[in-house]
């Protein structure tokens, strides 16, 4: 059989969902593509067997077939090639795929698609709609906290909490945290989801300006995202996620504001001198306008220091962090202006961005290296 596809179009959807494909996956045939072409649209599925995502375009034939491509040589085909019209024929005898271009023919050897692991539907589930731009602020909020740690799978993810009132998202390294709320948005539910970073990372590459609205349906065992154009059907993690709002210092006396960008950059160029094995760099701070960040390096006599213009209300106080992580922190803030809340130097330190969306609240909070 054979169908027409644009080659841009085509290629932007399979570099788009080929996120999921791992190298030397333990069933070989996921190593490719799966085509499926039925009343005019063409189905392609990629997966990891944790997660599945489907592309939907529409294509040139009312001819029926399914094959599985490999991946590799697709994408690296389609993507040197220009913008035109390109026919795909596939024997369904020898699972041979064809591509014919303007000035061009290349020959593929593909395999049964009846060996392609089996999409699971989510049934008896809960559905729920969100915006695209608010699932996506979510997601790029909380991501950068996720751990990776494969004796501590629960953290490997991002904790999603829907309630009548509202729905929380959390991450945590255990060297950081972020919770980020929705007051708008609200389901019942009497479990909370833990999706894999994975999935969320591919599907949030995934959300493009415009698009409206988001449905997701969950089950106990899986969750079920859905665009226009694009499925995503993930495994949950199945662990118990830490009880977070234990490391959330209740009191928090000593206040700091600062402009977001200006403290991003002084760290940038101050752990340039920072020790490498710890990369700490220190914030010294007093009653006044003025916040002192250092680090030094004492095995090679490297140190730097900067002054920055900052309101603070509270006792004099030192404390240091890891600037990577703290760095990666300030990174994924959207707001210009932050409040950084502290009780003790060992204590957890609470970010809050003072910019926000309504509806919207967020807290960040990163573990310090005690200063010495």
């Amino acid at each position: 059989m054979k169908f027409v596809v644009s080659s841009a179009v085509l290629s932007k959807q399979l570099t788009a969902i080929s996120g999921v494909i791992v190298s030397n996956p333990i069933v070989p045939i996921l190593e490719n593509f799966l085509f499926e072409v039925e009343q005019g649209q063409l189905l392609i599925t990629a997966s990891d067997l944790q997660t599945f995502v489907t592309a939907r375009l529409s294509v040139d034939t009312q001819e029926e077939a399914s094959v599985a491509i490999p991946a590799r040589i697709l994408i690296d085909t389609l993507k040197n090639l220009p913008e035109q019209p390109i026919t795909f024929t596939i024997d369904p005898g020898t699972y041979s795929v064809e591509i014919n271009a303007s000035n061009g023919h290349y020959r593929l050897a593909g395999e049964n698609a009846t060996d392609f692991p089996k999409l699971m539907p989510v049934t008896n589930g809960i559905s729920v709609e969100i915006p695209a731009n608010t699932l996506k602020r979510a997601i790029s909020q909380t991501i950068v906290a996720v751990g990776n740690d494969e004796l501590r799978p629960a953290i490997n993810g991002i904790h999603v909490d829907f309630q009548e009132q509202g729905v929380t998202f959390v991450a945590t390294d255990a060297h950081r945290l972020v919770r980020h709320t929705r007051s708008d948005i609200g389901v019942a539910t009497q479990q909370p989801l833990l999706i894999p970073e994975k999935t969320l990372k591919i599907f949030n590459s995934l959300l493009q300006a415009g698009e409206e609205y988001v449905d997701i349906a969950f089950n106990d065992h899986h969750v079920h995202f859905q665009l226009s154009g694009i499925s995503m059907i993930s495994r949950l993690i199945h662990e118990r996620y830490p009880d977070y709002e234990n490391v959330i210092p209740a009191h928090n006396p000593n206040e700091l504001v600062i402009d977001r960008l200006a403290l991003l950059s002084s760290l940038k160029r101050i752990a340039i001198y920072a020790n490498k094995t710890t990369c700490q760099v220190k914030l010294g701070m007093s009653p006044g306008d003025l916040l002192q960040v250092f680090a030094e390096d004492f095995e090679f006599s490297n140190e730097a220091s900067e002054q920055l213009t900052c309101e603070y209300k509270g006792e004099a106080l030192e404390t240091g962090f890891n600037a990577k992580l703290f760095m990666e922190l300030l990174n994924s803030i959207h707001s210009n202006e932050i409040v950084m809340r502290f009780s003790e130097p060992s204590k957890a330190v609470l970010i809050f961005p003072l910019e926000k969306e309504e509806a919207e609240d967020t807290l960040l909070l990163i573990m310090p290296i005690i200063a010495k």
